[in-house]
């Protein structure tokens, strides 16, 4: 399980690379911070459960997150 934070490390850093050369920076740090905590997690030795619930708690923190961005930060726009 380990690796497969090491593997989400990578592409998250793939992706935080291509933001930046997109000049998309806040998106890029974004990105960048995602990569240094999946390394941080993928080299600490975890058990298998511990990473399991890590990842849940991820994607709930980002689903929310992403709602309320969606529901009341984003403007929304009329044409192109």
């Amino acid at each position: 399980m380990s690796r497969m934070y090491r593997v989400m490390a990578f592409w998250t850093g793939v992706f935080a690379v291509l933001f930046f050369v997109g000049e998309m920076y806040e998106v890029s740090l974004l990105f960048f911070a995602n990569t240094a905590a999946f390394i941080g997690l993928g080299f600490m030795g975890l058990s298998e459960r511990t990473y399991l619930y890590i990842f849940g708690a991820y994607l709930t923190l980002f689903m929310v997150s992403f709602s309320f961005y969606t529901v009341f930060l984003m403007e929304p726009t009329l044409g192109h």
